[in-house]
């Protein structure tokens, strides 16, 4: 079965950042591969389509441009918040204010970020809200281990059930 919209993908693949010599950033390998339902819009639209039509056994060796992954680095995404922002009952939790932690925020219209410490001072926490990723090219490369048609259900939730997927 080739990989096509509303099927489960299982991959094993390595991401290293901007080409086939750059620095290893991700892995995931077959006995913990990455599961997915193509097309639902879950994924990079690029790494779908250069995925597209490859069947189980199949290897794929690709290159998105940071454009076409997570954007280019926004330095307006960088940004000073008053330190109170950050007090519970009147005290600074200085481990969650650790220099790179990841902080899940909402932005003023409600919507979920998350922010990277850049630094801390006595008044303001400067913090990144670019994506880890921003700015990078990503090399993929990889095998397709299963494809497989996807339940009602998981076209129906946007998402995969069972091993590699979601439980409800």
């Amino acid at each position: 079965m080739q990989i096509e919209k509303n099927t489960v993908v299982s991959l094993s693949y390595t991401l290293k950042n901007d080409n086939a010599e750059g620095p290893v950033i991700e892995v995931a390998k077959e006995t913990d591969p990455l599961v997915f339902l193509y097309g639902a819009g879950n994924m990079l639209p690029r790494f779908e389509q250069n995925l597209s039509n490859l069947k189980k056994g199949d290897a794929f060796e690709f290159r998105l441009e940071s454009t076409d992954a997570y954007g280019e680095h926004d330095p307006s995404a960088i940004i000073d918040l008053n330190i109170d922002i950050f007090k519970m009952d009147g005290k600074l939790d200085e481990e969650m204010l650790a220099i790179g932690n990841m902080i899940p925020m909402r932005d003023s219209e409600g919507h979920m970020l998350q922010g990277r410490v850049v630094s801390v001072s006595p008044t303001a926490v400067k913090m990144d809200f670019n994506h880890p990723m921003a700015g990078q090219n990503l090399h993929f490369t990889g095998s397709i281990l299963d494809v497989r048609k996807a339940t009602d259900e998981e076209i129906s939730h946007g998402h995969v059930h069972g091993h590699g997927g979601h439980a409800h």
